[in-house]
Order: structure tokens, then C-alpha cells, then sequence
């Protein structure tokens, strides 16, 4: 279960290795003894809580499965693959990516030419990218920019695949940083979160994977739903929303 945390705290360096440690020896003991994951090529590494997956999968769900287990784990803050299902090396989209993609292989968009950028796009027009064509989307640090940054997330929904993920993370509001920066012209909660999953307007649904706040940021990792799929479960909803 992820970590919600209500006060003006941010993790150190240091508490972040051992945190990622603890993870690391957690996620080897659950491949070691939960006979679902026996067999599987899926590898996981962590990095300030945030799980990264690698290696190959028969087929999505596989995929999901790790995800999930990994996503139980106390501090985990994203889940975040770059698993090839099927042989296939899956399209990832790095958006506002500046100077530094989250992957080296993604397809980096941004509003300015630098080395990573691949597609120099103004992403409040929308997403350069076919629909179902992505397998992740990555918008770090870039909502808090974008002052009605809602069609950016429907494009998002639009360019994902039905099992594709979009990750998210963004200054708490409450944290130092969210506010010294004069470019940032929105801030963000978990709750926030919550308000794009819960949206009634006929806009695009999504089912939240995770949520989770550090004491610095906020981080989401969210699946789109098709029109006649089911809402989350409550209970689901209870780990990460208030």
C-alpha cells in the first residue's frame, strides 16, 4: 500500500536508500514465494520508491500481476515497465521531457529542442502520437506548468492502449519547491488524482494503479477505461484516496 502522507515532510537521501533496499529485499522475497510470479523473466529494481520493471513477459497480464504485487509493497510510489510483451519493445512517450528523458528509448516531446527531445510539439495543442499507439506516457513534472491541463490528460487517455499506463508526478502543494518555481502555475495533491478518476462530464475514465504522495511529490500511475468498463472498486480507491 502506498504511503499518504498529510504533513510538510520530504524524504533524505539517505532514508531513501534504505528504503529502497527494504524494497528490494521485499520484492526478492515475494518472487521467491508467490508461486503466480513462479517462471517469470519480469526483474524489478527500485530507485527512491519508485519500481522499475524490466525484461520480457508472454503477455500483459503478466505484466499487471508484477505491477500489482510490487504496488502492495509499503513506500512504493510508482510502478513504472518497460517490459516487452510478446517480443515487442513497447512505445513509451516522454512528454515535456527537457534535457532528460525518464528512459533513454522513449520518445521525448517538449516545446524547445534539446538532445533528448525527439518531437519539439506545444503539448497544450495536444499529442503528437496515432491513437492506442503508446504503451506508457510520462508527464513528470509537467502538469504543474499547464494552467487547464485536463486535455492534455484526455489526449493521453487517446494515445494509450487499452493496458497502457500514464505516470505522473508532480509538486505537492504543500512542499517548498511547489511554490519556488514562478513557473508553476497549478498544484497538486493525491486527492487531485481522485478528481480525474472521478470526472462525470462524459470525459475520458481511468482506474488509478497508484497514488502516492513522498512528502515532496505526488506521483500516479493511471490506466484508461473504455466506455463500458467497470468503475474501481471501492476498496481499491481506499488505499490511495481520502
Amino acid at each position: 500500500m502506498g504511503v499518504l502522507v498529510t504533513e510538510q515532510t520530504s524524504v533524505s537521501g539517505d532514508r531513501w536508500e534504505r528504503i529502497d533496499r527494504y524494497l528490494t529485499d521485499a520484492a526478492t522475497d515475494l518472487f521467491a514465494h508467490d508461486d503466480r510470479l513462479g517462471g517469470s523473466s519480469v526483474s524489478v529494481r527500485f530507485d527512491r520508491g519508485v519500481a522499475h520493471l524490466t525484461g520480457t513477459a508472454d503477455d500483459a497480464k503478466e505484466v499487471r500481476l508484477v505491477r500489482d504485487l510490487c504496488g502492495r509493497l509499503d513506500g512504493v510510489c510508482g510502478v513504472w515497465s518497460r517490459v516487452r510483451v510478446g517480443g515487442r519493445v513497447p512505445t513509451i512517450l516522454d512528454l515535456g521531457c527537457g534535457r532528460t528523458k525518464q528512459y533513454p528509448e522513449n520518445i521525448g516531446m517538449d516545446c524547445k529542442p534539446t538532445p533528448a527531445v525527439d518531437v519539439v510539439t506545444d503539448l497544450r495543442e495536444g499529442v503528437p502520437a496515432e491513437t492506442g499507439s503508446a504503451d506508457a506516457v510520462f508527464a513528470v513534472h509537467v502538469l504543474e506548468h499547464i494552467i487547464d491541463f485536463l486535455p492534455l490528460v484526455d489526449e493521453c487517455h487517446r494515445v494509450l492502449r487499452r493496458d497502457g499506463v500514464l505516470h505522473v508526478i508532480s509538486p505537492w502543494w504543500r512542499y517548498v519547491n511547489a511554490v519556488a518555481d514562478p513557473t508553476h502555475v497549478r498544484y497538486l495533491d493525491v486527492q487531485t488524482f481522485k478528481g480525474i478518476c472521478d470526472r462525470r462530464d462524459g470525459s475520458p475514465r481511468w482506474y488509478p494503479l497508484h497514488a502516492a504522495c513522498d512528502g515532496a511529490s505526488v506521483f500516479a500511475d493511471l490506466m484508461p477505461l473504455g466506455p463500458d468498463d467497470p468503475e474501481p472498486d471501492s476498496a481499491h480507491l481506499a488505499r490511495f484516496f481520502a
